[in-house]
């Protein structure tokens, strides 16, 4: 994952930089003071500062009476969050203490929907599942993807598209699209990931056609993945979309050269809230995010964080995830 305050030390470090194309600001985002390390507040038209000014929205009735009664009597909805997770998906402002980012947005919206108030905690990654395993959290908003074996456990509600980015050096005219693309190139990835199988399955595709094979290349650090793609000791960075699409903000040393699907060729994978199986709120959530789609308050947050291009037009219930291993 993308470190933040790795992040943050480089939008200190230099003056915000314009966010890509597709990445819009928002009118609700707060005034950036531009460059300038005590000062900075946005990357790009992103607002990372503590006065977030989020989109809210309103208890829809008929949405509200699906949440089980006890939830509803108790009147909170409690949210975990991955402690590690990356901008500009969950991460802390610049005054170190208040959390923000992009999936809080989401989950504040449909918290608001359903008329319940959000009380967030930050945990391990493997304690989010933990938590909904004890019943600890009613759900989890925090970039789960879809899989067939966690859909044994779990309910989802699918609310972004789980999209992957090769990130490479600002200014090349190389593009990829498929294994072709990658053939000969000496590409970075994080060890143990999904987007790791695919770049492992490209390269053996090409060997099998008569291409040369990917140089697959791993570093401890995120700062060393980006601190090797400057200095050309790799051609690209394949990671999360969302983390790419921030980092490229905020450095405005590399651009994204092609996006494709977390689950490869074999399925368009998609992030969801997550429930315990048959904890009954699954039918809430989708509901609610159905009517924050419905509204526009759903692309407004999207766009505020510079997400448009990763937006879903509805949200399913349990759909088709990555295939079991």
């Amino acid at each position: 994952m993308l470190n933040r305050r790795a992040l943050v030390a480089s939008v200190a470090a230099l003056a915000a930089a314009p966010l890509l194309a597709a990445c819009g600001g928002d009118s609700d985002a707060a005034t950036g003071t531009g460059g300038g390390a005590a000062g900075v507040k946005k990357v790009g038209n992103i607002n990372i500062g503590p006065e977030q000014h989020r989109i809210r929205g309103k208890k829809v009735a008929a949405v509200a009476a699906l949440v089980p009664k006890a939830v509803r009597e108790r009147g909170t909805l409690r949210l975990g969050g991955s402690a590690d997770a990356s901008p500009p998906l969950g991460f802390f402002a610049t005054d170190d203490r208040t959390r923000i980012g992009s999936e809080l947005d989401i989950a504040t919206l449909v918290a608001d929907t359903l008329g319940l108030e959000l009380r967030p905690e930050q945990v391990s990654w493997e304690n989010l599942f933990v938590g909904l395993d004890s019943g600890k959290f009613d759900a989890v908003f925090s970039n789960v993807t879809v899989t067939e074996e966690r859909k044994e456990k779990y309910d989802f509600a699918t609310y972004r598209l789980d999209n992957i980015a090769f990130e490479a050096k600002k200014g090349t005219s190389w593009r990829v699209e498929g294994p072709e693309d990658v053939a000969g190139k000496t590409i970075a990835v994080s060890s143990g990931t999904n987007q790791e199988k695919i770049l492992v399955d490209w390269s053996e595709q090409n060997e099998k056609a008569g291409r040369k094979p990917v140089t697959i290349k791993y570093f401890q650090k995120d700062t060393d993945y980006y601190l090797a793609l400057q200095s050309g000791r790799i051609d690209a960075y394949l990671g999360p979309s969302p983390a790419s699409a921030y980092h490229v903000a905020s450095a405005g040393q590399s651009q994204i050269i092609g996006t494709i699907s977390g689950g490869g060729s074999l399925v368009q994978g998609k992030i969801a809230a997550t429930t315990k199986k048959g904890s009954g709120l699954v039918d809430a959530y989708a509901a609610a995010l159905n009517h924050v789609i419905e509204n526009g308050s759903y692309a407004r947050v999207l766009k505020r964080w510079g997400l448009s291009s990763e937006a879903v037009p509805t949200s399913e219930i349990n759909p088709p995830g990555l295939p079991k291993p």
